[in-house]
């Protein structure tokens, strides 16, 4: 058998094992035994390509063949056990399909590459078995239902399909309906191809302005040559409507100019007319009349040509300080709603803005939302005021917090028509926008920094000091705020008060003036000359104000001339009494330091000697002890100070001559004495004293020139501490010991002196200012820097409050402006300050500061909109499931806004569900749309809020609540709905009760419609007032007939305003009225066609003998169910005489007639398919002829030509009535006409369903 020649389809025998044809199983070579072959180690035996997987070795074919079969077997368990589990459990169904389609694929395609025989499939047979099981994969787990019954139902019916017939044989009801002979012949009209019109069928938009007065309007025709076509326009202002011929002659021309842009062999594609029109308004095609003077069909639809979109820039000032708002506007004009796009440059760095939805406020316009082409207004009532042009002002104010060039470009301009002004294009090859006529379409800004003015901090400790009829440059220094540059001129405000009108406390005095000037050059600008109190008021530059820092304030004086005062006195031994040398105190008045030149002539001698003293101070004590006895001359020259030159002293001649022929002191303990001290202060220095106490010292306080002298007796201390008296003018005070006495009473000149700094007022505090003000906006929680001015020397401790809080806070400062650094509103006010000295005093003027908050935004609801409130939730009105309802809610804050809210449904029964929204608004009003899909309370909480300032911050956010009672539709439904419901003909009660139970709030309202089998209409009880939730319902007896009855719930409405209506799958129980034994028809009419089935209701115990007439002989026949039913096979009287049950003995007599009529016929052209040519516009007649009993309604058909391998269309359909056996109808339309439907007095006959009585075929026929 393994010799046997096999075909390739063939299955393979299952291999056996194959033992090498050049060795034994030994391993023995055959050329005899113990010898080895030499090829047996060097040549390896071929590798057989298919040979299985699995050796046969290990597990023979048949074993393997069962093992597949095996497992294939285990995978159908497991599919039918997940198929079980997706009946039982709602599992993704999609999911368990994929897995086995994997599974199914893996196997299959796996199995032949195992190599098993009779398991090797070829690629298509295996792809057929994957896709088999792909498809039993999808029938078992999408749950595919497989109508095996009606499979075979049907396919009995195809090979037997027989009833009985009235004449009590068996018939086949296909022969007696499927009768092609009662619609005969057809009649097919051609006609040459209609034509069409219409306007701006590609909806292109269109708008005019001054500098484009015209628009043409495309008209397309197509398949025909217009003689006459009227535009129908209507006003946008006016609402005025007005036809607009166009002449037989301009439709030639623009014909002749659309022809130009196609080739002459083109006839067939549309041609565009290219109508020009000057004014706007809503233009509508409204007739258009062909060479045969015939309407042509139109298109309906609308177009508008409005005003062109356009925008400027609301034009303000060009030059901006850095902090000011740009308070800028654009003037956006067009049909809303509009939509601008702008670019804003800072200092050429761009960056694009784009609004939406521009419009005015309660604009209901068709444009808002998405239209296709067609009319957009209605023929009766023509308002287009919507479609005019609207102003629309965009603000746009932000902060200019950055120095340099700011420009505001306007790009786009979009209407609602697709109109588009585009601006970026008219810009040269630089960028630079092309100037425009009459309309600002950029506006720059110029962003300058502020001036900051100060003095130097040296002017706080020292006067200025000037010579008398000389003046000195005010020492203002100029800065700017930020990096910007500041150009001059600036213009500087200061306050002086003259030296004479000066108070005691250093501070102007009433008659000081304001004086304004212009500096242009700050290395000599301004000079300021008479000496008083000079405060810098303010600064400004060409553009902006700006802020003047401590120190303010300088004090000029006109020292007085340098002049000196000469006493002299001998200098003797006190061991031997000689002069030892001459004493000179030199009293001083000017500034120091002073120069002092003096020549030394000696008697005798010709040589001078010129000497220079300089002296550091207003007294100086110099002692002239020549080394050689004689006589000299001491003569002062020359004197000069800080402030004056040289003065000569040679008029005042001061000559001191002397012939040269240890005293008590005094010195104070410091090397270098001086201090400071507060104004209204004393001031004291420890003296360290020697000699013989008591001690006598005389000292004298020099200021502003004048000097007073002060002794100081009875000294007992060899250290004493001299306190002055409170030095009430600020300024530097010398305090100089003239001499000291002992006991002995020696008077020794001493020359020491101490210098007093008095400072020239209290330390003040005051708050500064920002941008000009001493208000803050800020954002809430900021922290915002509160400038603080301080006068004298720091740090300075700062006491301030807060109006709105009690406690008092302590800022430690350490630069004369400085700041504190607040993070609450309110006002704050300054309370006290604290130099490093002295205590001072808070400028009332300036001791407050507001600091206020942006206010955050918010969100509320309209008044009209509140339906009433509960707490802090807003309650709208109640809502009936799946109603439309929407909310409108009001954003206050700093557009564009972002929302988000949770939305919470709480369904009467079940979880609670939630959703988050959000959604953005341009402007401060947005409609919600409440959602009305479930029945319950939906509660929608906006929990998040930011605008174009704010983040959302859950801590200051007060949620909107708004809270919506979605009530439930009302249902209705049957106790027991699967429970048929028995009632008797003669029983005038009613029957069984019929129990309803109702869902909802009551009262109730309940339609019931009660439908015999026998009727295609039911009848409708309504029931009014249900107070309760269950209704007993008994049917009443005059809509009940003998047979069967379906009682249905039509409509429910309850006391909330709801109602549900059941069109389809309404609640229903069926009821039976029963007479025993009675026989009543399903179909209550008498006339029948042929091909009907005449139904009957039999009541009683089965089985049941009925018997009737037909064609005048007596017939019986026998039912075992309660139903009876007879084809009519052909034309006759068929009358049921009586009726028997097995129960009764007693023959129910009847008389049910029914009159059979055959069925009608019509024949088109006498049956014939007849072929006709028209021209356009003319009209053929189609000749129907009927048989059957009048009047005749007849439905036919027009449908397209038959073409090879396309299927007829049918084009229309229309309805005739015949009262004659003939009818001619007249016909202009190309195709082919036919009957599909005919209808006499009694019966009817359609093409798609064969046979009918008059009312089962009542829809076809109206078709």
């Amino acid at each position: 058998m393994n010799g046997t020649p096999r075909l390739r389809s063939a299955f393979p025998s299952t291999p056996q094992k194959k033992v090498p044809n050049n060795s034994a199983s030994d391993g023995r070579s055959p050329n005899g035994p113990g010898v080895s072959s030499p090829w047996t180690r060097t040549v390896a035996e071929p590798e057989d390509p298919n040979a299985p997987v699995i050796p046969f070795t290990l597990i023979d074919a048949p074993t393997q063949r069962l093992y597949a079969f095996a497992i294939y077997v285990a995978l159908h368990a497991w599919r039918f056990y997940d198929y079980f589990s997706l009946l039982q459990d709602d599992v993704d169904s999609l999911w368990l399909f994929l897995k086995w389609a994997a599974i199914d694929g893996v196997f299959i395609y796996g199995l032949p590459g195992m190599k098993v025989p009779w398991l090797e499939w070829s690629n298509v047979t295996t792809t057929v078995l994957f896709l088999i099981h792909a498809v039993l994969d999808g029938i078992l787990m999408f749950r595919v239902p497989i109508p095996i019954e009606a499979w075979l139902v049907g396919f009995a019916r195809i090979v037997y399909d027989r009833e009985l017939s009235v004449s009590e044989r068996r018939v086949n009801p296909a022969d007696i309906l499927r009768n092609s002979s009662h619609i005969l012949g057809k009649q097919i009209i051609h006609i040459l191809p209609e034509g069409s019109a219409a306007l701006n069928p590609e909806a292109l938009p269109f708008c005019l302005d001054s500098s484009k007065t015209s628009a043409s309007i495309p008209i397309h025709i197509n398949q025909t040559t217009p003689i006459l076509i009227e535009l129908l326009r209507v006003d946008l202002e006016t609402n005025q409507n007005e036809t607009i011929p166009i002449p037989t002659k301009q439709i030639r021309a623009l014909k002749k100019q659309a022809e130009k842009s196609l080739s002459k062999q083109d006839t067939t594609s549309p041609r565009v007319l290219q109508f020009p029109i000057k004014r706007t308004g809503l233009y509508r095609l409204q007739k258009v009349v062909d060479e045969s003077n015939l309407e042509v069909q139109r298109r309906m639809s609308d177009t508008l040509v409005v005003e062109c979109p356009r925008a400027s820039v609301a034009s303000v000032d060009n030059n901006r300080c850095r902090g000011e708002l740009s308070n800028l506007a654009l003037d956006v004009y067009g049909t809303p709603p509009l939509k601008i796009k702008y670019s804003r440059s800072v200092n050429q760095m761009d960056s694009g803005f784009f609004f939406q939805s521009i419009q005015p406020e309660n604009l209901i316009s068709p444009l808002i939302g998405h239209r296709s082409t067609g009319a957009l207004a209605s023929r009766d009532d023509i308002d287009v005021s919507w479609a005019q042009s609207h102003h629309v002002r965009v603000p746009l104010n932000e902060t200019l917090n950055t120095y340099g060039s700011w420009r505001y470009s306007i790009d786009e301009v979009h209407d609602a028509c697709g109109n588009v002004a585009n601006y970026s294009s008219l810009r040269n090859d630089d960028g630079e926008r092309l100037p425009t006529k009459g309309v600002s379409l950029d506006q720059h800004f110029n962003v300058r920094e502020r001036p900051v003015a100060r003095l130097p901090s040296s002017t706080s400790r020292h006067t200025l000091k000037v010579a008398r009829g000389e003046s000195v440059r005010f020492p203002v220094s100029i800065e700017s705020q930020g990096r910007g540059q500041i150009d001059p001129p600036y213009r500087i405000a200061y306050q002086f008060t003259p030296m004479a009108d000066m108070p005691p406390s250093g501070e102007h005095g009433v008659n000081s003036e304001i004086e304004e000037r212009e500096v242009t050059d700050l290395r000599n600008d301004p000079a300021i000359k008479s000496p008083g109190l000079y405060t810098l008021k303010s600064i400004s530059s060409r553009f902006c104000s700006g802020e003047v820092l401590e120190p303010t304030s300088a004090l000029l004086e006109n020292p007085p001339e340098p002049d000196v005062i000469i006493s002299t006195e001998n200098i003797y031994d006190r061991c031997a009494g000689n002069s030892i040398g001459l004493q000179v105190d030199l009293d001083l008045i000017g500034t120091p330091p002073f120069k002092l030149f003096y020549e030394i002539q000696q008697r005798g001698s010709k040589h001078t000697v010129q000497k220079t003293i300089r002296i550091p101070s207003l007294r100086h004590q110099l002692e002239l002890r020549p080394e050689e006895a004689g006589h000299y001359s001491y003569r002062f020259r020359v004197l000069t100070d800080e402030i004056y030159g040289p003065q000569s002293l040679t008029s005042k001649n001061l000559v001191l001559e002397q012939d040269v022929k240890p005293p008590a002191s005094a010195h104070f303990v410091t090397r270098d004495p001086s201090t400071t001290v507060c104004i209204e202060k004393g001031a004291e220095f420890d003296i360290r004293l020697q000699g013989e106490k008591p001690w006598t010292i005389e000292y004298e306080i020099v200021h502003r020139g004048k000097r007073t002298k002060r002794k100081v007796k009875d000294i007992e201390g060899d250290r004493y501490s001299l306190a002055t008296e409170p030095l009430m003018t600020g300024g530097e005070y010398g305090l100089a010991l003239i001499s000291v006495q002992d006991k002995t009473g020696c008077k020794i000149f001493l020359n020491e002196e101490a210098q007093i700094n008095v400072r020239p007022s209290k330390p003040k505090a005051s708050f500064g200012l920002i941008e000009g003000t001493r208000t803050a906006l800020t954002l809430e929680g900021k922290r915002v820097n509160l400038p603080v001015k301080l006068t004298g020397e720091g740090p300075w401790s700062l006491s301030y409050r807060n109006l709105e809080s009690s406690t008092v806070s302590i800022a430690r400062l350490h630069d004369k402006n400085d700041k504190i650094e607040v993070s609450h509103k309110g006002t704050y006010e300054l309370s006290a300050v604290e130099d490093d000295l002295c205590e001072g005093a808070i400028d009332e003027t300036a001791k407050e500061f507001e600091v206020q908050w942006i206010p955050r935004p918010k969100i509320g609801v309209p008044d009209y909109a509140v339906a009433s409130r509960k707490g802090e939730k807003i309650l709208k009105k109640d809502v009936c499931e799946g109603d439309e309802d929407a909310v409108e809610v009001n954003l206050t804050g700093t557009p564009p806004y972002n929302v988000k809210y949770e939305q919470r449904h709480f369904p009467q029964k079940g979880s609670t569900s939630l959703s988050i929204k959000e959604f953005s608004a341009g402007l401060g009003r947005a409609s919600i749309t409440m959602d009305t899909s479930k029945a319950g309370l939906v509660e929608y909480k906006f929990s998040e809020l930011d605008d174009n300032l704010y983040n959302h911050d859950p801590r200051k956010h007060e949620p909107l609540v708004i809270q919506q009672r979605v009530n439930p539709k009302p249902t209705a439904r049957f106790a027991t709905p699967g429970k048929t419901y028995k009632y008797c003909k003669d029983h005038n009660a009613g029957g069984e009760v019929i129990p309803i139970a109702l869902q909802g709030v009551p009262p109730f309202h309940l339609d019931i419609g009660i439908k015999p089998h026998s009727s295609t209409k039911p009848e409708t009880v309504r029931v009014p007032n249900i107070e309760s939730n269950t209704y007993e319902f008994r049917v009443p007896s005059r809509l009940l007939t003998l047979g069967n009855h379906v009682v249905s719930i039509r409509k429910v409405h309850d006391a909330n305003g709801c109602q549900r209506k059941w069109d389809f799958d309404a609640p229903h129980v069926p009821v039976t009225v029963a007479d025993p034994p009675s026989i009543s028809p399903l179909d209550s009419r008498v006339d029948f066609c042929v091909g009907d089935r005449i139904s009957y209701l039999l009541s009683g115990t089965q089985p049941f003998n009925i018997f009737y007439n037909f064609e005048g002989a007596d017939r019986k026949a026998t039912s075992s169910s309660t139903n009876f039913r007879r084809i009519a096979e052909k034309p006759g009287n068929f009358t049921i005489t009586a009726v028997t049950d097995r129960n009764s003995d007693c023959k129910a007599s009847t008389k049910l007639t029914k009159l059979i009529h055959e069925l009608p016929s019509v024949r088109i052209s006498k049956g014939r398919t007849l072929e006709v040519d028209i021209h356009e516009g003319g009209e053929a007649e189609i000749l129907f002829e009927f048989w059957g009993t009048p009047p005749f309604e007849f439905t036919y058909t027009r449908s397209t030509t038959v073409r090879k391998g396309k299927k007829a269309q049918i084009l229309e359909t229309k309805h005739e009535v015949s009262y004659d056996h003939t009818k001619t109808v007249r016909a202009s339309e190309e195709g082919t006409y036919e009957v599909v439907a005919i209808k006499d007095q009694f019966c009817s006959y359609s093409m798609h369903k064969q046979s009918g009585n008059n009312k089962q075929s009542q829809k076809l026929l109206q078709l």
